[in-house]
């Protein structure tokens, strides 16, 4: 290894970093590390190594004559500032040809111009998203390559044997050119937020509306996750609601202060979602309440002045149940739709040539957003790549279709009982806007012409049509 070379670099051993460093290394690849303090370097070198073929470097020169030519070397820093700050400490010690990939949560225009940059200085730059946690990094993330060909089938061997297999599948392709990769991390991050927040308000239904307890809490989530809605945050679900506090002996569940924080890539999401006039109402829901979870001092007033309706049900306990299962199945249809659709229109807006049947097939092992509807989701677009929306496949369509009624109750009893669900709301409003031959946007452009002149559009003609709407 001293002569010929390590395999590949890797700079950044927090939690993720040595965690995929052992990955690689058991893997049989010969890893180099690297860490801005150099104590957090010793201390994994001296205590989780072992025999494994990893050597340190304890400066950024040292570091990079550990490794073979032309080099490889992974960053796994934290996005923004970071990132940029060791490229410009970085890229003086490459040489041409060397690969650099940037394995953080970073913006897609951050990768797009830091490609640019690079690529100046004949080096070559992916976009690495990686999903799966700290378990993931060790054991098999899902892994969402971007950038040049050429960088991915040099590494390519090197991911797919990190990657989470399923059905003897690697759950990473290479995506597309430049920022495609983290891309796609972002739109899984999105679809992540939005998936969580339509468990977190079956999770509400039953707690306020229902009063049921944590027990009673893991043994559904736990069944429902040995059924259609198996998936790896159904899952956990199930296993939060098991834990006891070890100070206290009580639910740990119900100690935890309700203020979600977030990272910014589900707003990211939701962002580019409206540069490209991509609806993402379930995803933008999920973003507004972890919003609106961080004002607690502001709500515990409001509680106290603002009345709303009785949060008992009193209906039938059982089938209400089953109809929540059935409103959050098909919410997590739509999420997934929300995500992929968004994805369709950037793959033709940014010349990405996304293959979405190959996203689902990464995203089914490994990552945060994994479940058994994943294996319909990457069909749909087996039998039709261009699908528009995953309502319009067939199967998903029909499955969502035998959930409506369910649906449209559960948001009317969330409604009648005064608990927030807009996760659940928006999925539908999604869905009946979809549905809509005729939507009331004729309205909006008859308004817009009168304060502003900005002309309509007539069903009954082309061109564009203006109105003086008020007669002198």
């Amino acid at each position: 290894m001293t002569q010929q070379g390590c395999d590949i670099g890797l700079i950044g051993l927090g939690t993720m970093g040595r965690n995929f460093v052992l990955n690689l290394a058991d893997h049989g690849f010969a890893v180099a590390v690297y860490n801005r303090t150099a104590e957090k370097t010793k201390d994994f070198m001296d205590n989780e190594v072992g025999a494994r073929p990893i050597q340190a470097g304890y400066d950024l020169q040292e570091f990079i004559g550990l490794l073979r030519q032309p080099r490889a070397l992974i960053l796994l820093v934290a996005a923004g500032a970071p990132v940029d700050a060791v490229l410009r400490e970085l890229w003086p010690l490459l040489s041409p040809g060397d690969l650099v990939i940037d394995g953080g949560n970073s913006h897609f225009t951050d990768t797009n111009r830091r490609g640019r940059f690079l690529s100046g200085k004949q080096l070559n730059f992916m976009g690495l998203g990686v999903s799966g946690g700290e378990a993931g990094a060790r054991y098999g993330p899902s892994l969402m390559p971007g950038g040049s060909r050429e960088g991915y089938d040099r590494v390519g061997p090197m991911l797919e044997a990190a990657a989470a297999r399923v059905k003897g599948e690697p759950c990473v392709a290479y995506l597309g050119p430049r920022s495609a990769g983290h891309y796609v991390k972002m739109v899984h991050n999105g679809i992540e937020y939005g998936l969580m927040e339509l468990i977190v308000e079956t999770y509400d239904l039953f707690k306020r509306g229902l009063g049921l307890t944590p027990a009673e809490l893991a043994s559904i989530y736990d069944r429902w996750n040995r059924e259609e809605l198996n998936s790896f945050l159904v899952g956990i679900t199930a296993k939060i609601f098991t834990r006891q506090d070890d100070r206290t002996g009580k639910p740990l569940i119900d100690l935890i202060l309700d203020k979600a924080k977030q990272k910014g890539t589900g707003m990211w999401t939701s962002w580019d979602a409206m540069d490209l006039q991509v609806g993402t109402p379930t995803i933008d829901a999920a973003v507004v309440m972890r919003d609106m979870s961080g004002y607690k001092e502001e709500r515990l007033a409001a509680s106290q002045v603002l009345a709303g309706p009785c949060q008992t049900f009193k209906g039938d306990r059982q089938r209400c149940i089953g109809q929540v299962k059935n409103a959050l199945y098909a919410g997590m249809i739509a999420t997934y739709a929300q995500g992929l659709a968004l994805l369709q229109k950037a793959s033709a807006t940014y010349d990405y040539g996304l293959d979405l049947e190959a996203v689902a097939r990464i995203w089914r092992g490994g990552c945060i957003i994994r479940a058994a509807l994943l294996e319909d989701i990457r069909s749909a677009y087996k039998t039709k790549a261009e699908l528009p929306n995953l309502l319009m496949d067939p199967h998903l369509g029909k499955e969502f279709l035998s959930r409506e009624a369910d649906l449209r109750e559960v948001v009317q009893m969330a409604a009648a009982l005064g608990l927030p669900a807009p996760g659940l709301m928006a999925t539908l409003s999604y869905f009946d806007a979809y549905r809509s031959a005729v939507l009331p946007g004729n309205l909006i452009q008859a308004q817009r012409d009168f304060f502003g002149a900005h002309t309509y559009e007539r069903l009954d003609a082309p061109g564009a049509f203006h109105t003086e709407w008020e007669e002198e």
